[in-house]
């Protein structure tokens, strides 16, 4: 077909060679007019395609940060929202806070101001308790004095004894006079009174004297003992209402210190995602403000670009328009015949030159059966209708084409290759961060899993050493009072045994006297037998002395119990305050790095989405590289050459019509 195609070219071109060289000036100039107009319709071709690539990338940018720009306004109104919520909370947390110290304070002073009553309250009733029990001890000895016979004659030989009875029963009943009220009748403080001023002779004095005295000291020990032991009831009552107003208000305490921990952990969470939201907010503003002026600069340039597109086409139209009226008349019959007049030429005859040109286009047309080409076809109804200028130009216009074609198809390629491995170099890059963020966010769950599961056994063992130091608290409790009854217990006891002992030592100690002091007997007068030291009283005296050294050694020991056990529990509180105190610190700093690591996630997550989205992007604009590419890639070397064929023969076809000959 390329053969047939050249043959009917030269055939044309050989039609004409004669006018072609005849009026060669004349073609260089219809020549140069032609190239002008070929180069002014590329120039506004690239213009076009300039304006066009310009317009994509202002129409690109303007979408792309009036969308940025919207964005920003949204995050930072939202990001104001925030702020002021947090704001508003932290207020309200700095505030509760305040009021649970408060509280917890005002509980602490309560506890301690009931601690301090009870031990005041516990320290009268101890004194009252020892100086209730010396006086019981003493109307004891007392009562057994008098209520004995043999006692109470040997008082009668010791004046000191019975004065000293004397003194302790005003003694007693002046400190207990409030204890003992009006239980002592007028009679009966006259008898007192008596007593007191002549022991001997009033005990020396008829039965009745003597049981009135011994009456009077039974019935004030029975008060005394009735008195203690309501005493004691009430110590018990007071010890009860201590130790319920104590539970209650340590656990008031407790449950305010657990919310005021809990509240101080959220404030400081609280407080961090304020400051992040600030400095959120400052970035956003920045973003903003730049986006802003972008968008106002890109709106200037891109107003100006339309503006010079437009001058640029205007002037080039003009100039199109104008070279083409001149190309018109320099291509007319009128100015050719014209130009063969005034050179000197002869023209052809116009009859001729039509069946030329009939049979030139038949030869084309066939051409153009034959091979299917509709450009042949074209160009053959060119060559019967149109001058051969017209054809040359068709033929011209048919390569530029082809050689743009050509050209767009090598960039068409060329922006295929690279954009496709653009696409893979992207989708690479973004499948490591997607797999990156994947990995983050999976540590960072187990991290903030593992710092929940730390922080719930951190309050465990909080709350079991609290436990446990309430209970420790009480068991001491416990065991004080134990110790203190222990103590009174002994020291009652050894003072009993002591006045017992004093007694029967001032018994036996004095019984040889006894014979000594009394005086001859009358002559005639009954006699006592020998009053001699009972052989036993030694073995009691000493089994009670005994008992006194074991008394003492008991309280010496309860003593020292006692010490260790308050160190013990001194250190024990000391230690579980600072292990508490430090599994505190240890609480408050898991949560302000869990909260770190939840602001991470959720960060993280964000990214993760954006990642995602980007990755479905590039997968969309890989299938649509391939839709648009594919076919030129795997078609690209046939296209080629098969268009630089085309593009050679059609220039060959130009050089016959410009003269050339067939074989060159």
């Amino acid at each position: 077909m390329r053969t047939v195609f050249l043959a009917l070219l030269a055939q044309l071109a050989g039609a004409t060679n004669v006018d072609d060289v005849k009026n060669r000036p004349v073609s260089k100039v219809v020549t140069l007019l032609k190239d002008m107009i070929t180069q002014l319709e590329k120039e506004a071709e690239e213009d076009e395609e300039v304006y066009e690539a310009m317009g994509c990338w202002c129409e690109t940018n303007d979408k792309e940060k009036t969308k940025s720009i919207s964005d920003a306004e949204q995050r930072i109104s939202d990001l104001t929202a925030a702020i002021e919520q947090f704001t508003a909370k932290s207020a309200q947390l700095n505030t509760q806070i305040a009021q649970l110290t408060t509280e917890v304070a005002k509980n602490g002073r309560a506890l301690d101001q009931a601690t301090a009553l009870r031990t005041k309250q516990l320290a009268e009733f101890n004194g009252e308790e020892k100086d209730m029990l010396q006086s019981i001890s003493a109307l004891k000895s007392a009562v057994v004095v008098i209520g004995n016979k043999g006692a109470a004659s040997a008082m009668l030989q010791d004046s000191n004894m019975a004065i000293n009875m004397a003194v302790m029963l005003k003694d007693e009943i002046k400190k207990h006079a409030s204890v003992l009220g009006d239980s002592i009748s007028p009679e009966q403080m006259k008898a007192i009174k008596a007593f007191g001023k002549s022991p001997d002779a009033f005990l020396q004095a008829e039965a009745p004297a003597s049981g009135e005295i011994f009456g009077i000291l039974k019935q004030m020990k029975e008060t005394f003992e009735t008195n203690l032991a309501q005493s004691q009831k009430e110590e018990m009552t007071n010890q009860k209402a201590y130790e319920d107003v104590k539970a209650s208000k340590q656990t008031e305490i407790d449950a305010g210190q657990s919310m005021l921990d809990i509240k101080s952990v959220e404030l400081g969470t609280i407080d961090e995602k304020n400051a992040m939201s600030k400095e959120d907010l400052g970035d956003t503003q920045n973003t903003l403000a730049a986006d802003q002026e972008f968008l106002a600069a890109l709106k200037t340039q891109c107003a100006a670009l339309d503006a010079e597109y437009e001058e640029r086409t205007k002037t080039r139209q003009a100039e199109i328009q104008a070279t083409s009226k001149a190309l018109a008349f320099l291509s007319s019959d009128e100015a050719h015949d014209l130009f063969s007049r005034s050179m000197g030429f002869t023209q052809v005859s116009v009859r001729r030159h039509s069946a030329r040109r009939d049979g030139i286009a038949a030869k084309l047309m066939e051409a153009a059966k034959r091979s299917g080409d509709p450009r042949l076809s074209t160009l053959a109804q060119q060559a019967k209708l149109d001058a051969f200028a017209k054809v040359k130009k068709s033929i011209q216009d048919m390569v530029t084409n082809l050689v743009k074609e050509k050209e767009d198809e090598i960039k068409h390629k060329d922006f295929c290759v690279e954009e496709l491995n653009n696409n893979e170099r992207d989708v690479e890059r973004t499948e490591r961060d997607k797999a990156d963020k994947a990995a983050k966010i999976e540590d960072l769950t187990v991290t903030i899993d593992e710092l929940g599961k730390a922080m719930e056994q951190l309050k465990l063992e909080i709350a079991e050493m609290q436990v446990q130091m309430k209970r420790a608290g009480e068991d001491r409790e416990k065991e004080n009072k134990n110790f203190q009854m222990e103590i009174a217990d002994q020291r009652a006891t050894q003072k009993l045994l002591a006045a017992a002992l004093g007694v029967l030592k001032g018994f036996y100690d004095k019984a040889a006297l006894v014979q000594k002091k009394t005086k001859a007997p009358l002559e005639g007068a009954p006699q006592f037998a020998k009053q001699e030291k009972n052989a036993a009283s030694g073995g009691v005296m000493g089994m009670i002395q005994n008992v006194i050294n074991e008394s003492k050694a008991l309280e010496a020991e309860a003593i020292r119990g006692e010490e260790q056990a308050q160190k013990g529990y001194e250190e024990f509180v000391m230690e579980t305050n600072q292990s508490v105190e430090q599994k505190s610190k240890d609480l408050v700093s898991k949560a302000e790095e869990k909260g770190k690591n939840e602001a991470a996630l959720v960060e993280t997550k964000q990214e993760m989405d954006n990642t995602m989205g980007e990755l479905e992007d590039l997968y969309n604009e890989n299938a649509d590289l391939h839709k648009s590419c594919d076919f030129i890639l795997k078609n690209f070397d046939i296209r080629q050459t098969s268009r630089d064929e085309e593009i050679e023969a059609l220039k060959q076809s130009i050089a016959m019509f410009s003269g050339a000959s067939f074989s060159a």
